[in-house]
């Protein structure tokens, strides 16, 4: 059985930890919580299941996505992940990792979808795993799990480029359109990321952080498109030996120099590292993270202006309260979505009508915004739809 991301595509295969045990170069077959440490090898991680998607020509080479999921953020996983596919164009291969009591219910949801949408992904669900050193201490800097994105380039050895996603993204532009910077990246290029925000004198890192941090405001860690072929080749400089480390040799001793001056933790790592290797990051334009900040106090987000809304991030839980009405209804008009509906006429719609109720707040305000892109993404789908599979 090919065990590889992304291999052996166009057959079905539910790949269970057992059967992960009978190869030595997978890790081992207990069964560990998210709190337990891993093995004490280099081995410290370990797949759990793979399905493979069926009936479409994988030919293309895929998009590979990036999510992690703990506590209560199921439901807001499985909306971005809806976002996603809906809306991508070339195959994609999704890496989910999860809480172990979540597997389950990603299992029978990703099921449950129909075919025609089945056949454009496959997944592979992961546990929840750090280095067997101070893996406890990862696992709480900052929330519960988020840490994990830190590793995928140590995880995910086989995958060449990845986009990671916070679980409060939703993708209102294909996948696609962001994977197709990795052709921008010059030669030092090394991952794509925006900034945390637009405006030095009210954003947070220019006025409070107590560690160094990238450009002008800091970037926000939401959204990332890493070549992680290049992270792993590359040393990089730090303030902390005269020599350029490896991503694995960076990390730990970073987080014991800065943890008692970091608020963002992982977010905050990264814009140490990149702040001593600007040359390693492209930065995008804040339309490809979109967050309250950028409307909150007044639109402040000039390529979102002209361009609209490509990835919308709620984070600070705007997608579950009252508190900016236009990210929830976005949020609700993709969870609610029937995949076996039309998504002009039951989707864009009904969301365009919600949006004009939520025009008394500042965000409410640029509502034309987060529908553009999302109008020609839901158009195109349409158009797609009424082609053969695998053209």
């Amino acid at each position: 059985m090919d065990l590889s991301v992304g291999g052996g595509l166009g057959r079905k295969t539910f790949l269970h930890r057992a059967a992960a045990s009978q190869r030595s170069d997978i890790g081992q077959e207990t069964r560990r919580g998210p709190d337990e440490t891993g093995p004490g090898d280099q081995h410290w991680y370990t797949r759990y299941i793979m399905r493979e998607a069926e009936g479409r020509d994988w030919t293309a080479a895929p998009m590979h996505l990036a999510v992690v999921a703990c506590g209560q953020r199921l439901e807001e996983t499985l909306t971005m992940l809806k976002s996603a596919v809906m809306l991508s164009i070339k195959p994609l291969c999704l890496h989910i990792f999860a809480e172990d009591q979540l597997h389950a219910s990603f299992i029978e949801a990703l099921e449950s979808w129909p075919s025609s949408f089945r056949s454009r992904f496959n997944y592979t669900l992961y546990p929840i795993t750090f280095p067997h050193e101070n893996a406890g201490e990862w696992k709480k800097l900052f929330k519960p799990c988020a840490s994990q994105r830190l590793f995928l380039p140590l995880i995910l050895k086989e995958v060449d480029s990845l986009v990671y996603v916070d679980s409060d993204i939703l993708f209102l532009q294909p996948v696609d359109a962001l994977w197709s910077l990795l052709a921008h990246f010059n030669a030092s290029q090394l991952a794509a990321m925006a900034p945390e925000h637009e405006e030095p004198r009210i954003a947070w890192y220019s006025r409070f952080a107590r560690h160094p941090y990238y450009g002008r405001t800091g970037i926000n860690s939401g959204v990332m498109l890493m070549n992680m072929t290049r992270i792993r080749a590359t040393h990089f400089k730090n303030d902390m030996t005269s020599v350029g480390l490896r991503w694995e040799e960076l990390l730990m001793p970073l987080l014991q120099k800065y943890k008692l001056n970091m608020t963002w933790g992982d977010q905050d790592l990264l814009n140490i590292i990149f702040h001593h290797n600007p040359e390693c990051l492209l930065e995008v334009p804040c339309h490809w993270n979109y967050r309250p900040d950028h409307c909150i106090y007044g639109s402040n987000c000039g390529s979102a202006e002209e361009e609209g809304i490509f990835i919308l991030h709620g984070n600070r839980g705007v997608y579950h309260d009252l508190k900016q009405p236009a990210f929830r209804a976005v949020y609700d008009a993709i969870r609610q979505y029937s995949f076996r509906e039309d998504p002009v006429s039951s989707l864009l719609v009904p969301l365009e009508e919600e949006l004009l109720k939520t025009t008394r707040s500042y965000c409410g305000k640029s509502h034309v915004l987060f529908t553009k892109r999302l109008a020609h993404s839901l158009a195109n789908v349409n158009r797609d739809a009424q082609r053969p599979h695998g053209r």
